[in-house]
C-alpha cells in the first residue's frame, strides 16, 4: 500500500504542476497567484480543503486536473464550494473534462446547499473541443442562477480572463468582485467586435475592472489586487448569515484503533477477504461519555458476507454496509434491504465499503431467487432518500457495485483507495468469458479453434481490464470524487458528513414494489 500511495502522489504532483514549470512562472512574472495559492488565501487558516476530482482528465489527451481546481473549504466559517480556474494551462481554457468536473461540483454543491465561490481566470472554451462543451456547457449557467433561487448565494472573483460565455459567470452570480488593471469581463474581445462591428476598442474600456465598477455596474467591488480580492470575498461570506440545518460541534473520541493499520488490512491479491470490522474500528469514533459502543452490529450472525451497523464519525450518526468475503448471496441482500429500510426510518446516513466480486451465481443461487433478491437490494439502495457516502476500498465488481451504492446510484460523495479496482467483472473472468463464447462459436461452425489466437485475446483483453479498473482510469472518467491515502479516510468522511449537515436529513417511507 505505501508503494501504491507514493505512486499516488506522483499523480497528484501532475496536478499540482498545472501547466508546468514555464507557464506557472510566467503567470508569477505577472504578480499573479496560482489557482491553489488563491484558494489557500481564501479559507480560513490552518482549516481543511476537501479537493475534489484532482485526477480529471487522467490518460486523456488533456492536463490531469482539467485545469480547474474543485473542491470544499471553510471560509469565515461558512463551507462553501469553491472552484478556480488553472490560467498556467492554456490559459485556463475549459476542456470537456473541465465541464464534467464543474458539472461534479455543482452537483455536489446543489444536494448539500453549499454556497459557491468561483476564482476567475479562464480564455473560454478550448475551441477545437467546441463541439462537446458549447451544447451541454449551458448547464453551468443554469446551475448558478438556480442556485440563486434555492437562496444559496454565488460569489465570483475575477482575477483575469472571463470572455465569452465565461462573461456570464461573474453576470450571473451575486456577487461580483473584480480586480483593477487584470480582470477582463466581455463577451467579445476587441478583435471580435472589429470583426462583427467593424468598431475599435480597448480591454479596458471594453471590459476591464474600473469600467466594470463605474460604468457598467456588472463590478459590485473593484479590488486593488489579488489580495484585496480574496479579502473582499472573505467579508462577503462572513455577512451571509449563513446557518447550518443542524447544528455542529458534537464531542467525540478518536478511534479506539490506530488508523496507520489500515494499510495493512487490503491483501495485494484482492481475492483474499478481509475483515471490515478492523476497517471500521479504525475510521469511527472511538468510546465516550456520550458514544458508548464503537460499533453496534446489526444482524451479526446472518448474511455474514455483509457487515452492517451503527456507529459515529466525528459525532455524526452513520449507518454502515461492509463487504466481507467479497460475494453477495440472498441472506446478505435482503440483510441489506431490511437496514437501509431502517436507516430512512430513523433518518441516518449511510457509508457503503465496498470489498464485492458481485451477487452470486450459479444453478443453487438462481433457483433460490438471487435475482430477486439482489433486486431488492438494489431496489433498496435507489429509492433510499438519506444520504449516502461510498468508499471502495477493493473490488466493486458488476452489480454489486450498484448493490453498494455505484456512481450511477449518486451518492452524495464516492471516494476509492489505490487498491480499488471497478469493472463489469474481473478481468481474468472476462477474457474467459470472451474465450468459451468464441470457443463455442467455432465448434458450432465445425472450426478447429485457434489455441494461440485465443491465448493472445485473452492476455490482451485481461490487461486492456486490468487498466481500466484501476483507481486512476476511473478518477480520470470523474467516476468517483478523488483517490484517498486510507489513513486520510475518516478526515475525509467526516467533512463529508459535516457537509451533508447543511440541508436537513429525512428518509423516505416509499419504495418500489419488493419482489419476494
Amino acid at each position: 500500500m505505501l508503494a501504491k500511495l507514493a505512486d499516488l502522489d506522483e499523480q497528484h504532483a501532475i496536478a499540482v504542476a498545472g501547466g508546468g514549470e514555464r507557464y506557472v512562472e510566467r503567470h508569477r512574472a505577472r504578480g499573479k497567484l496560482t489557482a491553489r495559492e488563491r484558494i489557500e488565501l481564501l479559507v480560513d487558516p490552518g482549516s481543511a480543503f476537501l479537493e475534489l476530482s484532482p485526477l480529471a482528465g487522467w490518460g486523456s489527451d488533456f492536463t490531469v486536473g482539467a485545469s480547474v481546481v474543485t473542491g470544499i473549504g471553510v471560509i469565515e466559517g461558512v463551507e462553501c464550494l469553491i472552484t478556480a480556474n488553472d490560467p498556467t494551462v492554456k490559459g485556463g481554457a475549459s476542456n470537456p473534462w473541465t465541464l464534467k468536473k464543474g458539472f461534479r461540483a455543482s452537483q455536489i454543491a446543489e444536494e448539500n446547499r453549499l454556497p459557491t465561490v468561483a476564482l476567475v481566470e479562464s480564455g473560454g472554451a478550448d475551441l477545437p473541443t467546441q463541439k462537446d462543451i458549447f451544447i451541454p456547457g449551458g448547464k453551468m449557467f443554469r446551475d448558478i442562477t438556480r442556485s440563486s433561487a434555492a437562496r444559496v448565494p454565488t460569489i465570483a472573483l475575477v482575477f483575469g480572463n472571463s470572455t465569452a460565455g465565461g462573461a456570464y459567470i461573474p453576470g450571473m452570480s451575486d456577487y461580483t468582485v473584480m480586480v483593477k488593471g487584470n480582470a477582463k469581463v466581455f463577451l467579445g474581445g476587441p478583435p471580435l467586435v472589429k470583426m462583427a462591428t467593424g468598431e475599435e476598442s480597448d480591454d479596458e474600456s471594453l471590459g476591464g475592472a474600473e469600467m466594470h465598477a463605474r460604468t457598467s455596474g456588472l463590478a459590485d467591488y473593484l479590488a486593488v489586487d489579488e489580495y484585496d480580492a480574496i479579502r473582499i470575498g472573505r467579508r462577503i461570506v462572513a455577512r451571509l448569515n449563513w446557518r447550518k440545518a443542524t447544528p455542529s460541534g458534537v464531542e467525540f473520541a478518536e478511534p479506539q484503533s490506530d488508523p496507520d493499520g489500515l494499510l495493512d488490512l487490503i491483501p495485494a491479491d484482492l481475492k483474499e477477504p478481509f475483515d471490515p470490522r478492523e476497517v471500521i474500528a479504525r475510521v469511527v469514533d472511538g468510546r465516550s461519555a456520550t458514544n458508548g459502543a464503537v460499533f453496534d452490529e446489526f444482524k451479526p450472525l446472518y448474511g455474514n458476507s455483509l457487515v452492517t451497523g451503527w456507529a459515529k464519525i466525528h459525532g455524526h450518526p452513520i449507518g454502515i454496509l461492509a463487504n466481507a468475503q467479497g460475494v453477495l448471496f440472498s441472506e446478505e441482500a435482503q440483510k441489506a434491504t431490511q437496514f437501509i429500510q431502517l436507516a430512512n426510518q430513523v433518518d441516518v446516513p449511510l457509508l457503503f465499503l465496498h470489498n464485492t466480486t458481485g451477487y452470486m451465481v450459479g444453478k443453487e443461487y438462481e433457483q433460490g431467487g438471487i435475482i430477486k433478491h439482489g433486486a431488492q437490494m438494489i431496489n433498496a439502495v435507489s429509492n433510499s432518500k438519506v444520504p449516502h457516502i461510498s468508499v471502495v476500498m477493493g473490488a466493486s465488481y458488476g452489480a454489486g457495485n450498484y448493490g453498494m451504492n455505484g456512481r450511477a446510484f449518486d451518492p452524495r460523495f464516492l471516494f476509492t483507495w489505490p487498491s480499488a479496482k471497478s469493472a463489469v467483472m474481473g478481468p481474468a473472468q472476462l477474457a474467459g468469458v470472451l474465450s468459451i463464447v468464441a470457443r463455442a462459436a467455432a465448434e458450432a461452425k465445425g472450426k478447429e479453434y485457434d489455441e494461440e489466437a485465443d491465448a493472445g485475446m485473452k492476455a490482451f483483453i485481461e490487461a486492456s481490464i486490468e487498466e481500466q479498473s484501476l483507481p486512476y482510469f476511473l478518477s480520470g472518467m470523474v467516476y468517483d470524487d478523488g483517490v484517498i491515502d486510507p489513513r486520510d479516510t475518516r478526515t475525509v468522511l467526516g467533512i463529508c458528513l459535516s457537509v451533508i449537515d447543511n440541508n436537513p436529513i429525512e428518509g423516505t417511507d416509499r419504495f418500489g414494489v419488493f419482489r419476494m
